[in-house]
Parts: C-alpha cells; sequence; structure tokens
C-alpha cells in the first residue's frame, strides 16, 4: 500500500517539476540549454540529406537531376503546416489558459513559419517551371498554400498592431485557431479537387513510391528543418521573454550580471 502511494507521489512531483516550466522565468534558462542541443542535430541532420539528396539518390527517370529540388520542397511544405498546428495550439493553450509562456511561443514560431511556406512556395515555383511550363499557376495546392503564407503574415501584423500584449496575443489566438482549417486543405487539396500537383510520394497507410535512397534524404532533411525550427523558436522566445518580462525583478538581475 505504502509502496502504491510513493509511486503516485512520485508522479505528482514529476508532474509539479515539469508543470514549472511554463512560467518564463524557468523556461528561459532551460530554453538556453536546448538550444545548442538542437542546432547541432540540424546540421548533423542536413549535411547527412544533402549528401543522401544530392550525391547518393539516383536520378529520376521522368524527371531528371530537377527532380531534386524536391528534397528541399518537401520538408518545408510538411513544416509549414506542421508549425501552424503547433503555432494555433500554442495559442489555443494561452487564450484558454492564459498562460503567458504559451503566447509568446505561438510569436516565436510565426516567423519560421513564414519562412518554411516561404521556401515551400519558391521551391514549387522553380519545380513547376520546367514539370507544368510556368513558374505559377493557380493550382489548388498552391493556393492554399498562398493562403497559409498570408496567414502567418496576418498573424505577425495582428499582433504587432496591438500595444497591449494580452489584447495581442488574444486577438493572434483567434486569427490562428481559425485558419488552422487552411492546413487540412493544403494536405487533401490533391484528393478533393482535381489539380495539376501530384499526390503524395510518402503516405502513413501505403509504402512509399521511391527510392529508398530518396526517402531516406527527404527524411533527414525534413529532421533538419524540425531541429532549426525549434532551435530558433528558442532563441527567439528568450528574446521575447526579456521584452515583455523587461518589469520583473529576474530580468533585472539578470541584465545586472551581464
Amino acid at each position: 500500500m505504502n509502496s502504491v502511494i510513493d509511486s503516485r507521489s512520485g508522479h505528482s512531483n514529476q508532474l509539479v517539476n515539469w508543470f514549472k516550466f511554463s512560467s518564463p522565468a524557468t523556461f528561459y534558462p532551460l530554453a538556453g540549454k536546448l538550444i545548442p542541443f538542437f542546432w547541432v542535430l540540424a546540421i548533423i541532420f542536413g549535411i547527412a540529406g544533402l549528401w543522401i539528396s544530392f550525391f547518393v539518390a539516383p536520378v529520376d527517370a521522368v524527371q531528371g537531376q530537377g527532380y531534386r529540388i524536391i528534397f528541399v520542397h518537401v520538408p518545408a511544405s510538411w513544416m509549414s503546416m506542421f508549425i501552424y498546428i503547433m503555432m494555433a495550439i500554442w495559442a489555443g493553450l494561452g487564450l484558454v489558459f492564459n498562460t503567458r509562456l504559451s503566447a509568446m511561443m505561438a510569436q516565436a514560431l510565426a516567423p519560421t513559419g513564414v519562412l518554411m511556406a516561404f521556401i515551400s512556395l519558391w521551391t514549387g515555383a522553380f519545380w513547376g517551371k520546367p514539370m507544368w511550363g510556368a513558374w505559377w499557376v493557380w493550382d489548388a495546392r498552391l493556393t492554399s498554400e498562398l493562403i497559409l503564407l498570408f496567414l502567418y503574415l496576418g498573424f505577425m501584423a495582428l499582433q504587432a498592431s496591438i500595444d497591449d500584449p494580452r489584447r495581442a496575443d488574444k486577438a493572434g489566438a483567434i486569427l490562428a485557431l481559425v485558419g488552422v482549417v487552411n492546413v487540412p486543405i493544403i494536405y487533401f487539396s490533391v484528393k478533393w479537387w482535381n489539380t495539376l500537383h501530384q499526390g503524395a510520394s510518402v503516405s502513413i497507410n501505403k509504402s512509399p513510391s521511391m527510392a529508398h535512397t530518396m526517402l531516406w534524404g527527404m527524411l533527414l532533411i525534413a529532421l533538419c528543418f524540425w531541429m532549426y525550427s525549434i532551435a530558433i523558436a528558442l532563441m527567439r522566445v528568450r528574446a521575447i521573454i526579456l521584452e515583455r518580462e523587461s518589469h520583473s525583478e529576474w530580468v533585472r538581475a539578470l541584465e545586472e550580471v551581464r
């Protein structure tokens, strides 16, 4: 009986220990320790992924060497959608529970989401020109991805236009939660509508329709983008914490030490 109580007490203490990192004051040093770790992973995955993608993966029988742009295009597209979902989750948590750090995390993720959406559209244009004969077509997936870019920019612009951080967080959270409906539209657009964009080469429900070296190259670059996104978001959220918590004693003490 005592062992059961001790076990429950241990789990409770672990939850309390993790919960303390929801405070900006305790999360700030933790983020500082994690940043180098994620940068190292991003570099390792990036080098390995680029090497496999551009020097090991075979030439495509139909598209030739030009297909290699998908090794950057597809992971960037994945990350643009995944980051928006995470941004909306953080923003929603901040809206529901009124937690400061959640709103800060959403704000920190938005610029990286803009970058990934832009890379997706830019590389897609370079791929589309030789394959479709046009830099841009009003394809359902391309158009919905462009809308995603505008949603990111709108989120950032809305927050920047409101002076009160709490009101800015609430307004941004509502926009993020409304806009999240666009993510499944991007993903399922090639199934729902007759589009020029090819279907997914990688799916959870079936085996990949590409060589294993191609798949590994794509997955490693996706991991690189993932680690990069975490590292840069942690760096950005630390800057946001210092800006928003500048009136706090712990920030003043930190500045005095510096």
